[in-house]
């Protein structure tokens, strides 16, 4: 087995944790800004029910 062989392994693996760990981070970025327009909208609907509109 050659050192080369053994580094593009390596090489590979690491680009493929990062890129899962992108796709965490995006997954959890999503479920943050759902959370985040779930609050907006009940803040909207408070806002509008007080002001009767």
């Amino acid at each position: 087995m050659e050192l080369a062989s053994i580094g593009g392994g390596v090489f590979a693996f690491l680009v493929f944790l990062i890129y899962v760990s992108f796709v965490g981070l995006s997954v959890y970025g999503l479920i943050l800004f759902i959370k985040l327009a779930r609050r907006g909208i009940k803040a909207l609907d408070i806002y509008l029910n007080e002001k009767g509109c």
